[in-house]
């Protein structure tokens, strides 16, 4: 069954706010349409020194934890030396092999808004043949993976992103943002129900943590709820909601950290400008994680070329930057 035709927002904004500068070189997508990528490395090597799993999750083929477990099947190797440890450094003219194919081109870091539809799985491959989030894409989207999963009969915002570590970094506990969806359930319950889930609770031996939840109103047999969560775990809404005695029958993120639903439709797609994302992660964690803004490589360009002529003693090399 061919791919649904769908519309990639954003496509006609200004030259000004895209994801690329007058210096990259073009790329072809899945279909063919050029798309504007940085100049590169050779497919299969990466752009700077760096750990071979670091290298693979960048390549965008899967998170860097994944990885590792590739390189302990052997499916890895560098320079035609099957690795067995996760522990090798890669440097930019290596040539690095996954199940005997070259690494993708190394891509920029992006980030992307998805209206994730019902009927979806979030998944590259489904042993039960039901249709993914990845077959469903725009045919000018690059391979990228998603950060998280929204589970079969989940809609709403699902981030998507190029590079293994981000999505690693933004799906983490730990990293502290809120998901927040709008519920529709079947059944009963007071505001007074719902505020006992700030302190948490235990589902079949699960502990979940705290849980903002407001009731919004009644709707015949059904009640629709706003719910806040940090964690995230599996089926965690359902299953919360069930131990309530109530039954979900429709669940919509709408919102992952700062990041926002706001009006995009079922099945179209929104980049998130590099600027932006910049922002949100903060400047140390953006630089950990090899971005940086739109056209801030040409400033630094600018700023060596001219310090070079105001100080001819200087070498060029002590004004390159760390290859981020």
């Amino acid at each position: 069954m061919g791919r649904p035709k769908q519309r990639l927002k954003g496509q006609r904004r200004d030259s000004a706010q895209r994801h690329t500068t007058a210096q990259r070189a073009p790329q072809q997508g899945r279909d063919g349409t050029q798309m504007p990528q940085p100049q590169q490395p050779a497919s299969g090597r990466p752009p700077q020194t760096m750990r071979i799993a670091k290298a693979i999750a960048r390549a965008g083929l899967c998170s860097r934890r994944e990885a590792e477990r590739w390189i302990a099947e052997g499916r890895v190797t560098v320079n035609g030396e099957v690795l067995k440890s996760p522990a090798r450094d890669v440097r930019p003219n290596d040539v690095v092999l996954v199940d005997g194919k070259p690494l993708p081109s190394f891509e920029p870091v992006q980030l992307w808004r998805y209206y994730k539809p019902r009927g979806l799985v979030t998944t590259h491959r489904d042993p039960q043949g039901r249709p993914t989030v990845f077959e469903n894409l725009p045919e000018c989207m690059p391979r990228v993976i998603s950060v998280g999963r929204l589970d079969f009969n989940t809609e709403g915002l699902l981030l998507l992103t190029t590079d293994g570590a981000l999505a690693r970094h933004l799906e983490l506990p730990s990293t502290g943002w809120l998901r927040r969806y709008r519920v529709r359930a079947h059944g009963k319950v007071t505001q007074a129900d719902l505020d006992k889930l700030k302190d948490g609770i235990e589902v079949e031996g699960i502990r979940y943590g705290p849980i903002e939840a407001t009731l919004d109103r009644v709707q015949g047999s059904n009640v629709w709820m706003t719910i806040a969560l940090r964690e995230g775990k599996h089926r965690e809404v359902r299953k919360v909601l069930g131990a309530l005695g109530l039954e979900v029958n429709r669940l919509i993120r709408v919102s992952f950290g700062p990041f926002q639903l706001l009006d995009l439709k079922p099945g179209e797609v929104e980049p998130v400008r590099r600027r932006v994302l910049i922002d949100q992660l903060g400047p140390r964690t953006a630089q950990l994680l090899g971005l940086t803004a739109d056209g801030e490589e040409e400033k630094a360009r600018r700023r060596r070329r001219k310090s070079a002529v105001s100080e001819p003693e200087a070498r060029l090399d002590d004004f390159e930057d760390d290859g981020r």
